[in-house]
């Protein structure tokens, strides 16, 4: 299984629903929570191409986007193989 990392804040729904997602397959995943560790939103800015909006989702070091992108590719049938469940 390939490893994922979120960027999340505690009161953020789509970090919710993309975590929701994520847990349904029993796929783990390190959350970094920007808004305990503010420092660490530099890190997911530099990362994710200058993008403000959590979550931001890195599956195996690549950038995928957020909530929205992560269940588009559920809904095309990617997701399994990007997460290397398949």
């Amino acid at each position: 299984m390939n490893r994922v990392e979120i960027y999340t804040t505690a009161w953020c729904g789509y970090c919710r629903r993309a975590k929701n997602l994520l847990e349904s397959k029993g796929v783990a995943y390190e959350e970094i929570r920007v808004d305990a560790e503010p420092a660490r939103r530099a890190e997911m800015l530099e990362r994710s191409e200058g993008r403000r909006t959590v979550p931001q989702i890195f599956i195996d070091g690549r950038g995928i986007g957020g909530c929205d992108d992560l269940f588009e590719l559920e809904r095309r049938g990617e997701l399994d193989k990007l997460l290397g469940t398949e």
